[in-house]
């Protein structure tokens, strides 16, 4: 047995496309956290060990150990040193000052995170909308069992009544048959109505994540054969979370446009190191640093930089482009959906009147069956008749509710 109310709560910590959207906020999320790289500074701490004959590095290295002597300077010692080795441990920081391009492009993957985060939203109000259009499913294919439940019991007693007749010679074979092939066609309809339970079981342990196998859910509401009608705000909402989401995505792309533009500007960045020099490992006995900055302006790149500023100049207008037509592709679903209930009700008003009326005409047939009055064929006809009407009801009102609670979706 499971119930409406617990579907929200397993929907959200089960359903695989629920973690899907999560995991690429978690990404997105990442990317934004990358982009502090224009505030923060890039340290690097390095070691290095050299052994070298080389006269140039032998002195250097001397130098930097400050162990050079006089006799260092002696020309035969210098052009020929001998093997000298040098250890470095090295501390370097990079600090940028002005780099505007950066500071648009972490404005693009702060943009970039909230429209995943909106579409993540908005994935879980489609998901929400999708399992209680599934639940309906079940409570649907439950009351079709319901239905061709009792209707192979009726048929089965009119089965008895009818043998009895024809045990007396009131009635012939032809008729007796007829009687039979129909309780036939009942039961295999049963049969299938029953594999729709196990159909409908399957693709809401799927939107769950649950395991199928074996698993037959059972809803504890029944559907209602009756509709509540509403007046509901059909107007698009601009705080929709999915077109919301396109407002974000476009943004994001204006925002890459403009780091695009400043990568034409020039950079200032600072820079030091501090450096410690031994003849052995580790060793720390001299030291020195060095500290500066940067004024940096990439002239010419062979177009790099143009050809960059083309493609997020077109890419940011089709994203424009893109969010206006999802907006009038979301006003032409919502009209249409619209007038999908209106039809819907009206459907369901003239499915109930319908049904009303096969009862009645079933009731009448059968009784003047009884009594000698009817043909089989037509009691057969009326019974069918009757059942069909029920079953289409039934789909009217899952119809309805199912278009009632898309026309709230899209205006959510």
């Amino acid at each position: 047995m499971i119930s409406k109310s617990d579907l929200s709560s397993l929907i959200e910590k089960n359903n695989l496309q629920v973690k899907i959207a999560q995991k690429n906020i978690e990404s997105a999320k990442a990317d934004y956290i990358q982009s502090k790289a224009v505030f923060f500074p890039n340290i690097n701490v390095s070691h290095t060990g050299i052994s070298t004959t080389n006269p140039l590095m032998a002195f250097g290295s001397k130098l930097n150990q400050e162990i050079l002597t006089a006799s260092d300077f002696n020309p035969a010692l210098l052009n020929d040193p001998a093997k000298t080795q040098n250890f470095a441990t090295k501390v370097e920081i990079q600090q940028p000052i002005i780099n505007v391009d950066g500071f648009y492009g972490r404005q693009a993957a702060k943009a970039k995170m909230e429209a995943f985060h909106l579409q993540s939203e908005r994935t879980k109000e489609y998901l929400e909308l999708e399992v209680s259009k599934a639940y309906m499913q079940l409570q649907l294919a439950y009351k079709a069992v319901s239905v061709l439940e009792k209707a192979n019991e009726t048929g089965k007693a009119n089965l008895k009544l009818v043998e009895n007749y024809f045990k007396q010679g009131l009635l012939q074979k032809t008729d007796l048959l007829n009687v039979q092939v129909r309780v036939n066609e009942i039961t295999n309809q049963l049969q299938y109505a029953k594999s729709n339970v196990q159909n409908a079981s399957d693709y809401l342990a799927f939107i769950l994540n649950e395991d199928t196998q074996g698993k037959t859910y059972k809803p504890t509401e029944l559907l209602d054969n009756k509709i509540a009608i509403e007046e509901l705000q059909v107007n698009l909402s601009e705080n929709r979370k999915d077109i919301q989401a396109y407002s974000k995505s476009s943004e994001a792309y204006s925002f890459m446009l403009k780091s695009s533009k400043m990568n034409f500007l020039p950079r200032l960045n600072a820079f030091g190191s501090y450096e410690m020099y031994d003849k052995t490992i580790f060793g720390t006995s001299a030291s020195g640093y060095l500290v500066g900055a940067q004024l940096s302006w990439n002239v010419f790149d062979g177009f790099k930089s143009i050809g960059k500023y083309e493609k997020a100049k077109a890419e940011s207008l089709k994203a424009e482009a893109e969010k206006e037509q999802y907006k009038k592709q979301s006003q032409l679903e919502l009209n249409k959906t619209n007038r999908q209930l209106k039809d819907a009700e009206n459907k369901v008003n003239l499915s109930q009147l319908a049904f009303e009326q096969s009862q009645e005409a079933y009731r009448i047939r059968q009784n003047r069956f009884a009594q000698g009055l009817e043909k089989t064929t037509d009691l057969l006809q009326s019974e069918t008749q009757m059942i069909q009407k029920e079953l289409e009801l039934l789909q009217a009102v899952f119809e309805y509710n199912f278009t009632k609670q898309y026309l709230q979706f899209l205006t959510k």
